[in-house]
C-alpha cells in the first residue's frame, strides 16, 4: 500500500513545476478547470431542461388546439401547422391508424405506439428513430391526448417537437468545451504572466544580493512602491544587510584593536629582550628588573586574552548554566572583605533573587567595583534593591564622573578615557562591554550615568527579578 504511494509522491514530484511561477499557474488551471468543468456541466442541464420545456408546452398547447378542433369537425385536408411544431397526428386508438396528419408527416407511421394511461389520457415520451422519416439518431419528445367521440371517433393527437440541433448534435457540448478551453488558457497566460510580473522585484532583490559581499555591504536590496509582502521581504533583507554590515564592521574594529593591544606588550618584552640579550656584562639587579617587568606584560596579555575569550563566548552565544541566585548575598561574599584605597559601603540587606550564571554575574560586580576603585577619591557606596520586577544594583563613586557624551562610548570595545589610560596603563578596556554582553545575555540593562549620592559616577545594573517559588 505504501510502495504505490511513495510512486505516485516521486512521480508528482518529477511533474511538478520547481518554480512558483509554475506552481502558481498549475494550481490557477486546476481550480479554474474544477469550476468550469461544474458550471459546464450545470449550464448544460439547466438550458437543455429549459429549451425541452418550452418545446414541451408549445406541443401541449398545440394538442389542446387540434384536440378542440375534432371535437366537431375533421380536417379537410392535412392537419394546418405552425413553426416550431411541425408534425401532428390523429391515430385511432385501438390500431394505431394514422386518419389525419401534417404535411411533414404524410404517409408516415404513427410518432409512438405508447397509449396514455387510462386515467391520465395524457402522454409525454421521447422517441428516436425512423419513425418520422428522419435519421435514427433524431429524437422527439412526443406529446399526446386520448380523446373519446371525437370527430373520427375514439383517438389520440399526438405532437411532436423535434430535439434541437444544439443538442441533438452536441453543439452545446462543444460550444461550452471551447469556451472553457479558452478560459483555462486564458487564465494560464494571464497566471504566468502575472505571477512573473509579481515576481519580477524578487529576482531584482537577488540579482542585488548575488552582488553582495562581503567587501559591499553598504549596498541594500531595491524595495518596491508596493506596501506588500515582497517590499516588507525587501525591507528584512536590507534591515538583515544592516546588522550584518555592523557587526563585520565591528568585529573589524574588535580585530584591529585586539592585535593593537595585543602587539604593544609583546613588542614591549620583545625590545626588553633583544637589550638585555645585547648586553655583554649585564646586571643581576636590572636583569631581576626586567624579569619584574617581563612577568607585569604577561599578566596583562593574560588578561587581554582571557577578557577576547570571554567576548568572543559572549558573540557566539554560548549558553552557561544559570542559577537561582541571591544578588544581595552575593554582593556581601564578593565585597565585604574587600580593602582598597576608597572605604566600600553595601546598603540592602533583603534576598533578591535573579535567574544568572554565578560566575558571569560575579565578574560583571566585580568589573564595576574595581572601576569605580580606580577613579574614586575616598568613597564607594553598592546599594542593592529590587523595583517593579527588577533586581537593581546600584554602583556609586565619589570620583570625577564620566562627561555625559561618553557614557555610552566607554561600553564599546577597547574604548579607553584618557583618565583611564593614566589611572590604569594596564587596562584592556574590555572590562565594560564584557559587563554590559553579559548583562545583556540575561535580558537585563547596564548605564552609566551621574551620581547624586557621591558627586562621582554612577553605574546602574538591572534583571529581571526570579521571584519566590510560592508567589
Amino acid at each position: 500500500m505504501s510502495e504505490p504511494r511513495a510512486q505516485t509522491r516521486s512521480l508528482w514530484s518529477r511533474i511538478r513545476p520547481q518554480s512558483i511561477r509554475g506552481r502558481v499557474t498549475l494550481w490557477a488551471v486546476v481550480v479554474i478547470a474544477v469550476v468550469l468543468t461544474l458550471l459546464s456541466l450545470a449550464s448544460f442541464i439547466l438550458f437543455r431542461e429549459v429549451m425541452l420545456v418550452q418545446l414541451r408546452d408549445q406541443a401541449d398547447e398545440e394538442a389542446r388546439h387540434v384536440v378542440e378542433h375534432i371535437t366537431t369537425e375533421r380536417y379537410e385536408s392535412s392537419i394546418p401547422t405552425n413553426e416550431p411544431i411541425l408534425r401532428i397526428q390523429i391515430v385511432d386508438r385501438d390500431t394505431y391508424e394514422v386518419l389525419a396528419s401534417s404535411d411533414a408527416l404524410r404517409g408516415m407511421p404513427a410518432l409512438t405506439t405508447k397509449r396514455p394511461s387510462a386515467d391520465d389520457f395524457h402522454l409525454v415520451t421521447v422517441d428516436c428513430g425512423e419513425a418520422a422519416g428522419d435519421e435514427p439518431t433524431d429524437c422527439y419528445q412526443v406529446v399526446g391526448y386520448a380523446i373519446d367521440d371525437s370527430a373520427y371517433g375514439d383517438v389520440i393527437v399526438l405532437v411532436a417537437t423535434q430535439t434541437p440541433q444544439v443538442l441533438a448534435h452536441h453543439t452545446l457540448e462543444m460550444v461550452l468545451a471551447g469556451m472553457s478551453v479558452a478560459l483555462l488558457a486564458g487564465t494560464a497566460v494571464t497566471a504566468w504572466y502575472g505571477v512573473g510580473r509579481a515576481l519580477r522585484p524578487v529576482d531584482r532583490i537577488s540579482d542585488e544580493i548575488d552582488r553582495i559581499s562581503v567587501s559591499g555591504l553598504h549596498r541594500r536590496v531595491p524595495v518596491p512602491k508596493n506596501d506588500d509582502e515582497i517590499a516588507h521581504l525587501a525591507r528584512t533583507a536590507n534591515e538583515t544587510l544592516g546588522r550584518l554590515e555592523e557587526a563585520v564592521a565591528r568585529q573589524r574594529r574588535f580585530v584591529s584593536d585586539a592585535s593593537h593591544e595585543l602587539r604593544n606588550p609583546i613588542a614591549g618584552m620583545i625590545t626588553k629582550l633583544e637589550v638585555e640579550l645585547s648586553d655583554p656584562d649585564p646586571d643581576l639587579r636590572a636583569r631581576e628588573r626586567l624579569l619584574a617587568g617581563l612577568l607585569s606584560d604577561t599578566e596583562r596579555l593574560e588578561n587581554i586574552v582571557q577578557d577576547l575569550l570571554e567576548m568572543a563566548r559572549l558573540d557566539t552565544g554560548v549558553v552557561m548554566n544559570r542559577e537561582r541566585v541571591d544578588l544581595t548575598a552575593l554582593v556581601e561574599e564578593e565585597f565585604r572583605e574587600r580593602r582598597g584605597h576608597a572605604q566600600l559601603l553595601i546598603h540592602g540587606s533583603d534576598p533578591v533573587y535573579v535567574q544568572v550564571n554565578r560566575l558571569r554575574l560575579a565578574r560583571v560586580l566585580t568589573n564595576l567595583v574595581a572601576n569605580a576603585e580606580r577613579h574614586a577619591e575616598s568613597r564607594i557606596d553598592i546599594i542593592v534593591g529590587h523595583t517593579h520586577g527588577s533586581a537593581v544594583v546600584e554602583v556609586h563613586d565619589d570620583g570625577s564622573g564620566i562627561p555625559e557624551k561618553d557614557r555610552e562610548r566607554i561600553f564599546e570595545r577597547f574604548a579607553r578615557l584618557p583618565e583611564s589610560r593614566e589611572r590604569d596603563p594596564g587596562g584592556s578596556g574590555l572590562g565594560l562591554p564584557i559587563s554590559r554582553e553579559i548583562v545583556h545575555s540575561y535580558n537585563g540593562t547596564l548605564v552609566a550615568g551621574h551620581s547624586d549620592l557621591l558627586g562621582g559616577a554612577l553605574f546602574t545594573l538591572r534583571l529581571p527579578e526570579d521571584p519566590e517559588p510560592n508567589t
